[in-house]
């Protein structure tokens, strides 16, 4: 089976925007387990985790949470294309590993889950 590494935007200054933006995340990660994919999503590991840890906010900590993921775990790289996707400096910075470790990366629609 494949794993797939699921991006998706999260950080934004509304917080009602990062609780759609989560449940987004873990209803596209929950298709593709039920279609088979073994799935990792930031999003929606970290979503909870983050009220336990003093600097949740930290957009280097949790990038570095991350990687780890793509650097020796994942197969592909998924992109979830919801509203933000395009601006996210960690989808950028995680499309830019992905690219470098020769990871393929995929661009995906709720619509087409």
């Amino acid at each position: 089976m494949r794993r797939i590494y699921l991006a998706s935007p999260y950080s934004h200054p509304d917080k009602a925007v990062c609780n759609d933006r989560f449940r987004a995340a873990c209803k596209a990660a929950a298709k593709l387990m039920r279609d088979g994919y073994i799935v990792f999503s930031p999003i929606a590991h970290g979503h909870n985790i983050a009220q336990y840890i003093d600097n949740h906010l930290d957009h280097n900590f949790w990038l570095e949470q991350d990687m780890s993921f793509l650097d020796s775990w994942a197969d592909e790289m998924w992109v979830l294309m919801i509203d933000g996707w395009q601006e996210s400096e960690g989808i950028a910075a995680e499309t830019k590993r992905a690219e470098t470790i020769g990871l393929p990366v995929k661009y995906i629609l709720m619509r087409n889950l």
